[in-house]
């Protein structure tokens, strides 16, 4: 039976109140006045431009002999390029940020748990031998799907149209293609939705839990075979869910953009955190001790997992950005440009994080086996796929005005501390071993 270190519970707690007191500085430094934007973009102007300046595609000046000014033609200057509907909109893209960090670290952990649900239920509806040892992992780490989930609803819901510009008013009375998607994209039907989803993963969760513990104690394999029920109803149910939420919760911070694949999209990004997260929770479970019965080729199998869904998530970006990079139609490329233009370094350092980094690290199967080695390469697979939800969210929200200072890095601080409290605190409910399953002694004795 596992034991929550008093340790580690206060390292969780400290990572909370770090997170709780950056964010609320946070939003402290955003409120800023139009008159304070005004101010920071004539300063900004008078610094040979900014991040107001190059967003909007403004040339600069680059004649010497005009370099240096009086401040009343810098004055003069940011009155011309910036007038108050720019400085507005620069407003609210300052404003935007914090909602925007703490949103994207809230999905961030939320897909993680439920891309080990996904990946739970798979390893039920194929009977697979070699993974029963790591079960209760899994289910310690699902054990934060609800609050987690019921967390992103709730930011979404109170941030409104700091996230999601389809619930301003202001802005669907004037926007036409918004309002041919208003009988989807409204704020009541866009939270039911959002309930269904998180119940239906939640109901898988607690049956499978439920079943899971009950075997232990069983003298037949009749919760084992609920389980297996249960999962292959619930992953035809995860397949609509999964992508409906991902165009909810994610892709409709652009309106006016979509992908066929983006649901998929999510779905791998999803999917590879999962993994990942349950090698480095094992691993460090495995180095205090427990998990005696996880040997070198289960790290070998989930390694392998995680090199697999790095390309297969690689293959999903390929085709979205090179099909419609190629045919160039306006409202679907612009989706690109502004990434490219403004988001240059996280946008494609992330493939680097996420596929030839992971790539090259675990492609020899010698190096599948050393702890350590999953380790680093797990913990630069996850940054990667925080970047990628990073820069799903924040061209939409704050444009160029970008920067992963105090408010990102306190938001994931806040929900690592959250993510790590639950899962290890649901890891002592129950014995590390599922020593009912039918298939633990080929699981315990896995090897090639």
């Amino acid at each position: 039976m596992y034991t929550f270190s008093n340790k580690l519970k206060t390292f969780s707690f400290i990572l909370m109140i770090l997170g709780a007191l950056g964010i609320g500085y946070g939003f402290m430094t955003s409120h800023k006045s139009l008159e304070d934007v005004k101010i920071m973009l004539t300063e900004e102007a008078s610094h040979g431009g900014g991040h107001g300046e190059a967003a909007h595609g403004e040339a600069k000046d680059t004649h010497p002999e005009k370099a240096v000014h009086n401040n009343e033609h810098y004055a003069e200057t940011a009155d011309a390029h910036h007038g108050d509907a720019h400085a507005e909109h620069v407003m609210h893209q300052i404003h935007n940020r914090p909602w925007s960090a703490l949103y994207v670290a809230a999905f961030f952990f939320m897909m993680i748990a439920l891309g080990v649900l996904a990946f739970y239920a798979v390893q039920f509806a194929s009977q697979a031998g070699w993974s029963p040892v790591l079960f209760r992992v899994m289910e310690g780490i699902t054990a934060y799907l609800l609050p987690g989930a019921l967390i992103v609803l709730a930011i979404a819901f109170f941030a409104g149209k700091h996230i999601f510009i389809w619930m301003d008013p202001e802005v669907v009375a004037h926007d036409e293609l918004i309002q041919g998607k208003a009988g989807w994209l409204n704020k009541g039907w866009f939270v039911v939705r959002g309930l269904i989803f998180i119940a239906g993963w939640f109901a898988y969760r607690q049956f499978s839990r439920k079943f899971s513990i009950a075997q232990d104690n069983a003298n037949d394999n009749s919760n084992f075979k609920k389980s297996f029920r249960i999962s292959a109803a619930f992953l035809v149910f995860f397949l609509y869910s999964e992508s409906i939420m991902s165009w909810d919760w994610i892709m409709s911070v652009d309106p006016h953009w979509f992908s066929t694949l983006f649901g998929w999209y999510v779905f791998a990004s999803m999917f590879v955190s999962g993994i990942t997260v349950i090698s480095l929770i094992t691993i460090y479970l495995k180095s205090k001790g427990y998990l005696e019965f996880v040997n070198a080729n289960h790290l070998h199998d989930v390694a392998k997992f995680m090199f697999a869904i790095s390309i297969f998530w690689t293959y999903l970006w390929f085709s979205q950005f090179m099909l419609i990079w190629y045919s160039n139609i306006p409202e679907e490329v612009t989706y690109f440009i502004t990434r490219i233009e403004d988001y240059k370094l996280p946008f494609f350092g992330m493939v680097v994080m996420n596929f030839l980094f992971p790539v090259l690290m675990l492609m020899n199967a010698d190096y599948k086996r050393i702890p350590w080695f999953i380790v680093m390469t797990g913990v630069i697979i996850l940054a990667g796929h925080y970047i990628d939800i990073f820069n799903m969210i924040m061209p939409a929200t704050v444009g160029d005005r970008w920067f992963i200072g105090i408010p990102e890095i306190a938001s994931v601080l806040l929900f690592a501390g959250l993510f790590i409290f639950v899962v290890f605190t649901a890891l002592t409910k129950a014995p590390l071993l599922a020593k009912g399953n039918p298939l633990i002694k080929e699981s315990e004795d896995f090897h090639y």
